[in-house]
């Protein structure tokens, strides 16, 4: 592995996580709600995008860079299972559910969408 493709993930992983950010706040913006449609709505486009660059077959870096760059930083488990736990503290336990349902079921679907849609091109 090159600086320059350590550099690239550096730099599109942080423009990812920006996105992230700016995503999840218009979300949020637009919907206020127990349940975090921010974060929802940025897991379930970035598991379509994922599965949009895996039916693309790009080239090893570009995939690196597409994928675990800025779909990685893009995405997040980590924030999905904190405001699920939220969730579950403030027993709103059918909001608690339905995230951990939603994501898993749509998220495969949007992955398996992302990939079918990627493999026409």
């Amino acid at each position: 592995m090159t600086a320059v493709i350590w550099l690239g993930v550096a730099l599109i992983g942080g423009v990812g996580a920006v996105t992230r950010f700016l995503v999840d706040r218009a979300v949020s913006k637009r919907k206020s709600s127990s349940f975090p449609y921010g974060t929802f709505v940025v897991n379930l486009s970035g598991a379509w995008l994922l599965g949009f660059f895996g039916g693309l077959a790009l080239s090893p870096n570009v995939a690196l860079l597409a994928g675990t760059a800025f779909v990685g930083a893009y995405t997040t488990f980590s924030t999905w299972m904190l405001e699920t736990q939220r969730l579950g503290e403030e027993r709103q336990v059918w909001f608690a559910l339905a995230n951990i349902v939603a994501s898993v079921v749509l998220g495969l679907a949007a992955a398996a969408l992302g990939l079918w849609m990627g493999g026409l091109l």
